[in-house]
C-alpha cells in the first residue's frame, strides 16, 4: 500500500456546491460523489504541491544541471550501461 502524505484516515463532512445536473448524472451512474471529490482534490493537491516545488527548487536544479553538464556524471567511470 502506498503513503498518502495528505490523508488523515479521519473523515469531515464539508458542504459543496456543485451543478445539479453534474450531481443528477453522477448519481445515475452510481458514482460516489465523496470518492470522486476526494480523488480529485487529492490529485490537484498533488500536482499543485508539485508544480510549487519545482517553481521553488528551479534554481538547484538549474546549478545541478549545469555542473554535471560542465564535470560529467560524478561516478560515471563505474556505470555498468
Amino acid at each position: 500500500m502506498k503513503h498518502d502524505p495528505i490523508a488523515s484516515g479521519k473523515r469531515k463532512s464539508v458542504n459543496l456546491s456543485i451543478d445539479s445536473g453534474v450531481v443528477e448524472a453522477a448519481r445515475e451512474a452510481g458514482i460516489n460523489l465523496s470518492k470522486i471529490s476526494e480523488a480529485a482534490l487529492r490529485n490537484a493537491t498533488k500536482v499543485e504541491r508539485d508544480r510549487r516545488w519545482r517553481e521553488e527548487n528551479r534554481e538547484w536544479a538549474e546549478s545541478v544541471n549545469r555542473w554535471v553538464e560542465e564535470h560529467g556524471l560524478p561516478l560515471e567511470k563505474y556505470r555498468l550501461f
